[in-house]
Order: structure tokens, then sequence, then C-alpha cells
């Protein structure tokens, strides 16, 4: 069966009062590379299918990879019981009403090849010689996915989303394996990845590592690149739910109850928000969820998204809400979106000028094991990684040692004083999970670098 019958089938068959129907269809391309050589590349399959069935306020989950035409029924069987067996879900609610169906909904799956690579891969090789002549090596990986979900009511939904995801990361290393330099890009197809400038920052950075420096822990002003701003920004969204802040879990729980929307975060007017079809950095524009959560829910299934400001000119305005989380918090229902945008004031200013503009302080290239201390304040603990420059009189003149930090992302926003020129940015630490990032770079006055790391 393809997708769209497989949803079809399902819907069919499922003997309780709702169901919902979600097919992954996924391929992946990759090519891995270390020491200047290409070792491996590879494609691959997979589908998905997940069914939801409802009886009453009662829901069952079944979830089943490669599902083959004969065992379909088993599948659906499986979700109908688990739904009769299961006690009333606190979301239970409507099954959102059918919109029109999605214009591509009947048009076949396209899975990615390793033709995506056709114009990187020259230049990749092209990389790999200027590395050799420079005496670095160069090792990473490059992939690229695309992802069709197809989601089918019994309410007559009829949706789904096409989601091509494209990443690199870029690690250099000196000849003798003593100084490292990282980087990293997301790109939706690979056609607009200059791999050469890439090499070339890298190469910069390995210079700059000829001189090292030896710091204490301490408090230093920092400058944190897009990338490292993701990061973080992206475990704040991950921990701005509802449910948690009205139960007075999270650092967005209120003294006394409620949660602190409407509050100022931060003394700059950054905005930080999602948008479904911002430029380069597209995602799915309805709710697509496979299990319900404290963030989401399987009733709020075909809801549409819409750009949402998450936080303001530096106050927060909303947090993720399914619809059941909306009711108790008398907020607007905003569910999570795919992706992340942070802007700061107009006129800011490349990292480069940043730099140059710094008398002293360090430059940090990227974060890495990044752990909850205190859900309270949303202290996250972490290590530096690949680099951390000096910065001496708008010069970079060392590499310095490595550290543990201690920081919260909602604390940094009102410490911040300076938001830089917001860009397309690949974080390091997450971007398994969540790659849709435009960031600028940051100037943290103090940063709090609480122990010196001996990674190297």
């Amino acid at each position: 069966m393809t997708p769209q019958e497989m949803v079809e089938r399902a819907l069919e068959l499922s003997r309780n009062d709702g169901c919902v129907v979600l097919v992954d269809e996924g391929s992946t391309a990759n090519l891995r590379f270390a020491g200047n050589t290409l070792t491996t590349n590879g494609v691959a399959r997979s589908s998905r299918l997940t069914v939801i069935s409802i009886a009453g306020e009662g829901v069952g989950v079944v979830s089943r990879a490669s599902v083959r035409d004969e065992q379909l029924a088993d599948v659906v069987a499986a979700a109908d019981a688990a739904a009769r067996d299961a006690r009333p879900a606190e979301d239970a609610r409507p099954l959102v009403e059918a919109g029109p169906a999605s214009a591509e909904w009947g048009e076949a799956v396209r899975p990615t090849d390793i033709g995506v690579f056709e114009g990187f891969a020259p230049a990749l090789g092209e990389a790999f010689a200027a590395a050799e002549s420079g005496g670095r090596k160069l090792y990473g990986f490059a992939e690229h996915s695309f992802t069709s979900t197809f989601l089918g009511t019994s309410a007559g939904v009829r949706l789904r989303h096409d989601q091509p995801t494209g990443r690199l990361e870029l690690n250099a290393k000196s000849a003798d394996l003593k100084r490292s330099a990282w980087t990293g890009v997301s790109t939706q197809d690979f056609t607009d990845v200059d791999v050469a400038a890439l090499d070339s920052s890298l190469a910069q950075r390995l210079e700059w590592a000829k001189t090292r420096v030896d710091l204490p822990a301490g408090r230093y002003e920092t400058l944190l690149p897009p990338s490292a701003v993701a990061d973080l920004m992206i475990y704040l969204f991950w921990s701005a739910g509802a449910r948690d802040a009205l139960d007075g879990r999270s650092v967005f729980s209120k003294p006394g109850g409620g949660t602190r929307v409407g509050e100022q975060l931060a003394t700059l007017p950054v905005t930080l928000s999602s948008d479904p079809g911002a430029d380069g950095i597209a995602c799915a524009p309805f709710v697509t969820a496979h299990a319900s959560s404290r963030q989401s829910s399987v009733f709020d299934n075909g809801l549409p998204l819409a750009p949402t400001d998450w936080i303001k000119d530096g106050r927060l305005e909303a947090l993720l809400q399914t619809r059941y989380s909306a009711e108790l918090s008398g907020l607007a229902v905003t569910p999570a979106i795919d992706n992340l945008i942070m802007n700061g004031p107009e006129g800011g200013r490349p990292l480069e000028e940043m730099i140059a503009s710094t008398q002293h302080g360090l430059l940090v290239t990227c974060l890495w094991y990044i752990r909850e201390v205190d859900p309270q304040t949303l202290l996250v603990t972490g290590l530096t990684r690949d680099g951390v420059y000096l910065v001496e009189h708008g010069e970079v003149v060392g590499e310095v040692n490595n550290f543990r930090f201690n920081e919260s992302p909602v604390d940094l926003l009102a410490r911040l004083t300076e938001v830089g020129a917001s860009e397309r940015t690949l974080p390091r630490e997450w971007n398994d999970y969540f790659q849709r990032t435009v960031m600028p770079p940051i100037r943290v006055p103090d940063f709090n670098m609480s122990t010196v790391s001996q990674a190297s």
C-alpha cells in the first residue's frame, strides 16, 4: 500500500469512536570522512505507522516500523484494544475539525538519494586538498534526510508535510592532533554550503590555537556565536511548557501560582519566535503528535500552526500550549513548532565586528554536554569544546583552556549587553533533534566559567 492507502485502510479498520493515523516515510543519504578522506557513504529508507485509537476518553497508541499490508489489521486492533482498556485521558478533546486536504496529499513520495551531494562532494574534495596542503586534517559527516508525514483522522483531516533536512559537521585538527576546531551548518539541499569558506574559518582558528593561554575559572565577558546561542535557546524553548509552569515546576512558574507570561525577561528588546513558513527553515504547518505528553496532545493532531512569539521585545509572550493546557491557563493555544528564531535590536553587528570591539574577553566556539541542574531557575551546566579564544584589544591572541560553565538561559537574557546579526545556524549539542534555527551572536559581560575543564 502507498502511505495514503495505509492511512485510509487503517481508519476503515478501527472500530472505536475515533481514530488518528500518522504515516512517516523517511529517507537519508550521508557522506562520512576522516583525515581528508571520504570513508563511507550510504542511503537508507524507513517507514513508521502510528495508530491512535479513541474509545470514549480512553486513548490507545500503537506505533510500528515497516508495517506490511497483512500486518495492518493487527496494529489497528491492538490500538483499539489499548484504548478500550485505558483510563480517561485528561487532555481528551474533540478531534480537530477537517479543513481542506493538502494539495499534495495524493502525490508519490520523493525520497532523497546520494545525488543530493552532486555539487557538494566535489567542493568537499577540494577542501580536502586545501587542508592537506595546509597541514590540517578534516573529519566529519554530511547528512540529508527527507520525511513525508501523512496525517488522517476519522474527523476527515487529510494533511501532508514533506520535510527536507540537511546538516554538515566539520572538524579540523592540526597534523599532530593537538589543536581542534569545529563548525557546522544547516541546509535544505546542500546547494548553499560553502565548504571552502568553512575550511578557511577552521584554518584561522587552528592558527589562533598555536598560542596557548591558561586562565583560571571565573566570570568573563564572553562572546557566544550563533551555534552556542542556539543550543541555549533550544533548551529554554523545550523547557517552556505551560503545564510545568502552571504546576510550579519550572523557571516560568509564577510565585504563588500561575505563569510568568507577561513578565520582562530581557533588558534588551530580544524576540524569540517560531514560524512554520520561515524562509530556509520551514517546517510542518500543523500539529503532528504521535503521543500525548505534558507539552503535546494527540487530540490536537491537525491543528494549524501560526507564527508565534515566545518572547517579544524581552517580554515572555507565550508558552508551549495544548488545547487542554490553554483551558487551564486561560492563555492562547500555542503548540510547539519545529523551528526557532532569535532577533535583537535592528542593526546588530556580525560576530567579527563584535570581536573587533572587545577589549578583554573570551570567544567561545561551541558548547557541549549540556545538562540541567535546577529546573526552577533553568540552571544548566556544560563544557566548552573545540576552541575557546582570548580576545585582547579587538584581536584574538590565543587559545584558552576549556571550562565547565554554569548558566541559566533565562538569566542570560537579563544580562545581555549586545545582540548581533542573526543568521541560520546549526546547534552543536542538539542537532540530532532540532536543526532549524536562526540565531545571533551575543555578548554576556559575566559568563560563569565555573571550573577549568581538562577536556581537550
